[in-house]
């Protein structure tokens, strides 16, 4: 069996809450809550952890549309995931990209639609 046809999607990496107003949102996270605080991205994102679970706040687009979560997948090498998947007929908005950069890690993502036009992703943290 050929490593492409073993290829499985993992353990989600993180989720997408769409917020509309991203302080609010934030505070009853990390103060309510009691979530763990990461830390905060423009163009209005925050993150959190939750168990190894990262949980994204993402400011709804201007026009105030409320969009579903994104379900998040860990792969091992996200170069060999996606082109596993376009080989699968996967058709991808775009082709794997830094998201950002930490001291210890270099976040890159690449995102997708199910059948249904939900957005889904796949994430690699590659240590620097």
């Amino acid at each position: 069996m050929t490593p492409q046809a073993e290829f499985k999607l993992g353990e989600i990496g993180q989720i997408a809450v769409p917020v509309n107003d991203l302080d609010r949102a934030l505070k009853f996270y990390r103060d309510a809550l009691g979530l763990r605080f990461l830390f905060q991205a423009p163009p209005g994102l925050a993150f959190f952890d939750c168990a190894g679970v990262r949980l994204m706040l993402d400011k709804a687009a201007d026009d105030g549309q409320r969009r579903s979560s994104i379900l998040y997948f860990r792969v091992p090498n996200i170069r060999e995931a996606y082109q596993t998947l376009r080989g699968r007929g996967v058709r991808f908005q775009d082709e794997p990209h830094l998201i950002h950069k930490d001291v210890d890690y270099e976040l890159w993502m690449a995102f997708f639609q199910d059948p249904e036009q939900n957005t889904l992703a796949i994430m690699n943290e590659i240590p620097t």
